[in-house]
């Protein structure tokens, strides 16, 4: 009889247990609330962007250092996963952008220009009303055009072209570096701390307007790098037709400064339109970790984004557009940049991470940037001044060219370049940060 009561005592506990994580009314403390499950966050899929899982690599020099740079020192790394541009990005993309720029000039000039908000609240940057039409046919926007045009003594043969010294791109950010120099104590209602003003100087902030930071730079690529980067060579046809003619729209864009190649990031993340339910996405340059991760496939150790050791596959052929057996450029396929997409992806279905043209990086570059970096998603950043050291104007390239040999298509390879100077061999692509649910390769 005492045992089962103390079976029946027992099971009552139990179910009244159970009733207390289900959250129903029980004997005793209430359950915990039951809410829905929040709907889970999904984020859409970018154009002709792919997406790279987060996870650990062994970043750093898979071979012998046969320069002795001594920068690539190996290192584990991890990283956030990111979307990535599938290839690099083409003069038919970047023409987008000089477009909207050369129409964005017209409307300013037009008056079309938003300086309140929807709340009335005055814009501390006017905004381009996009909603008015223009009539290109009108006598004062016809003087407007034409005043964006060459002069007749700048022109040849009195052919009318756009004059690209006004093609200037501006924009605006938070200096998040600045920003966190300082804190605002809401007790004394000020900022604590200093930040470090564009003289150098060491001040005390008063506003968060002295963390927003102005920048423009004119848009248009260096079609003259043809020449200037080879003074000995016979590229005169390409100053005039590499960027424009529709032949090389898939061609990788070119010419472009470190700068030039972030204001288009910044372009594309103003004029994408984010889906119904999500918040806008920033676009960027990738830092050096994050293309040297995606530029591996998920292969560690490897020579090359294909995985393997050697620059040709079984059958012979070569499996990038660099310099070959010591000159021999069109034994690869192309002589110079060639069509982007032309060679098969690696693992991650991203196309060209070795040669074709090298791709600037958000970084600085630092010989030793190895033995400083943080083990988990690492960066070092400067955006150095007209007035600064050379040496602190070099920014981080990555995955050479056709122009370079084997050595500098490699993973590991690190290289620069200064942020002022425009390259035939030098394009970009841009990366976005995922927002989703944690991904991680194992």
């Amino acid at each position: 009889m005492k045992k089962l009561l103390f079976i029946s005592a027992l099971l009552c506990l139990t179910l009244s247990g159970c009733s207390l994580f289900k959250g129903n009314k029980g004997n005793g403390y209430p359950g915990p609330t039951t809410k829905p499950k929040p709907k889970e966050y999904k984020e859409s899929n970018p154009y002709a962007m792919v997406f790279i899982p987060g996870g650990a690599f062994l970043s750093g020099n898979s071979d012998e250092d046969i320069f002795s740079t001594f920068t690539g020192s190996p290192k584990a790394i991890t990283v956030d996963a990111f979307w990535m541009d599938e290839t690099e990005v083409t003069n038919g993309e970047y023409r987008n952008f000089t477009n909207y720029v050369k129409e964005y000039n017209l409307r300013r000039e037009l008056g079309y220009e938003i300086f309140e908000d929807e709340y009335g609240n005055p814009l501390d940057v006017p905004r381009i009303d996009w909603r008015q039409k223009v009539d290109y046919k009108e006598p004062n926007v016809q003087d407007i055009i034409n005043s964006m045009m060459y002069s007749p003594e700048e022109s040849v043969m009195g052919k009318k072209e756009v004059d690209v010294r006004r093609l200037v791109y501006e924009w605006q950010w938070i200096d998040y570096q600045q920003a966190a120099r300082a804190r605002w104590d809401y007790e004394e209602n000020e900022y604590i701390g200093t930040i470090i003003d564009d003289q150098g100087e060491e001040v005390e902030p008063t506003s968060r307007a002295d963390f927003i930071k102005k920048d423009g730079v004119n848009v248009y690529p260096d079609t003259l790098c043809w020449i200037r980067d080879y003074a000995y060579m016979y590229n005169d046809a390409l100053i005039a037709k590499y960027f424009w003619h529709p032949a090389y729209n898939d061609y990788p864009v070119v010419g472009v400064t470190w700068k030039q190649a972030n204001a288009y990031a910044r372009w594309k993340t103003e004029v994408e339109a984010p889906r119904k339910g999500e918040q806008p996405h920033e676009y960027r340059l990738p830092t050096e970790v994050e293309w040297e991760y995606a530029a591996r496939g998920g292969i560690d150790g490897q020579l090359y984004p294909w995985g393997g050791y050697y620059t040709t596959n079984k059958e012979g052929c070569y499996l990038a557009n660099f310099k070959p057996q010591r000159g021999r450029y069109g034994y690869d396929g192309g002589v110079r940049p060639i069509s982007v997409g032309s060679y098969e992806p690696n693992e991650y279905g991203l196309y060209d991470m070795a040669g074709n043209v090298a791709e600037w990086t958000a970084n600085a570059f630092d010989e030793n940037a190895t033995s400083f970096y943080h083990d988990l998603a690492p960066t070092f950043t400067y955006n150095a001044k007209k007035d600064d050291p050379t040496v602190q104007k070099r920014k981080v390239i990555r995955g050479g060219s056709w122009k370079d040999i084997a050595y500098y298509i490699q993973c590991g390879t690190r290289t620069f370049e200064y942020q002022d100077s425009a390259k035939c061999y030098i394009g970009f692509r841009t990366v976005r940060q995922y927002a989703g649910p944690r991904v991680y390769n194992q």
